[in-house]
């Protein structure tokens, strides 16, 4: 299965959508499944998304933290995503395509 481990390693993004992309065919999705090393608190996974090279964020919610989540991002590139859910914060880089 196609994932990406975070730079801390505490947090997996498992991607059931792979490759990524921000045109989808239809039925299909960017759908990512949030793994956290260790179980948390209730509440939910922040994901500030910046594009390389440029400075933009974009957010999105996981509501009730690491789990099944879809992700669309608007361009196609490289981003980096801050991810922060109760008493944890990592980062990691996922690449969308056209």
């Amino acid at each position: 299965m196609p994932h990406v481990l975070s730079d801390h390693g505490t947090i997996v993004a498992a991607m059931f959508g792979h490759p990524l992309a921000v045109t989808r065919p239809a039925g299909s999705s960017n759908k990512i499944l949030w793994i956290a090393k260790d179980p948390t608190p209730p509440g939910d996974l922040q994901i500030d998304a910046t594009r390389t090279g440029t400075q933009d964020v974009v957010r999105r919610t996981v509501p009730g933290g690491p789990g099944p989540s879809i992700i669309d991002l608007p361009q196609p590139g490289c981003w980096h995503l801050t991810l922060t859910w109760p008493a944890h914060t990592d980062t990691l880089d996922l690449t969308y395509q056209p």
